[in-house]
């Protein structure tokens, strides 16, 4: 289901939309400027294909950030989200996690989960810093520099969360 794009309060040039095909190619140049181990092209076709949420952050015309969140059986799941390096810790990754969690809250779901690398201090603070709490480990989750990495893996209480507008 499309929605009407929303301005970013702090960052009035930086709105979210709906990702769209012709997004595909940009939100997998941003996938591999920023991890190790990328989602393919394919990946980010199927989940708009089944009819994921699946968002863009624009600046202007540039793609700086996207997320993508499954729903279903009474569970939204945080996929991925990432932001351009040059755009982090502005609140633009709080403000895209933010609304993930509205559509899924929006949409019925009771929980949120997602996993994180332990490496990733900064996305865990964030987490944490919006009610996340750490219920579990996928031991060799994440493909890493010689071997695997572990996920913790948090959830969010979504039932009688207040939402916002689409």
């Amino acid at each position: 289901m499309a929605t009407a794009p929303e301005l970013l309060e702090s960052a009035p040039d930086v709105l979210i939309r709906p990702m769209v095909e012709t997004d595909v190619g940009g939100v997998v140049a941003l996938e591999r400027a920023s991890y190790q181990f990328p989602w393919s092209e394919g990946i980010f076709r199927d989940c708009l294909r089944v009819g994921y949420i699946c968002r863009v952050v624009m600046s202007g015309n540039r793609l700086i950030g996207y997320g993508v969140m499954s729903v279903g059986a009474g569970e939204a799941h945080v996929l991925n989200i990432c932001i351009d390096m040059a755009y982090r810790c502005q609140g633009i990754g709080r403000r895209l996690l933010e609304y993930l969690i509205d559509r899924g809250a929006v949409a019925g779901m009771s929980e949120a989960f997602l996993e994180v690398r332990p490496s990733n201090t900064a996305a865990i603070r964030l987490y944490l810093s919006l009610g996340f709490e750490q219920v579990g480990m996928r031991r060799g989750y994440y493909q890493a520099v010689g071997g695997r990495e572990d996920a913790a893996v948090l959830k969010l209480a979504l039932r009688g969360r207040r939402t916002r507008p689409p």
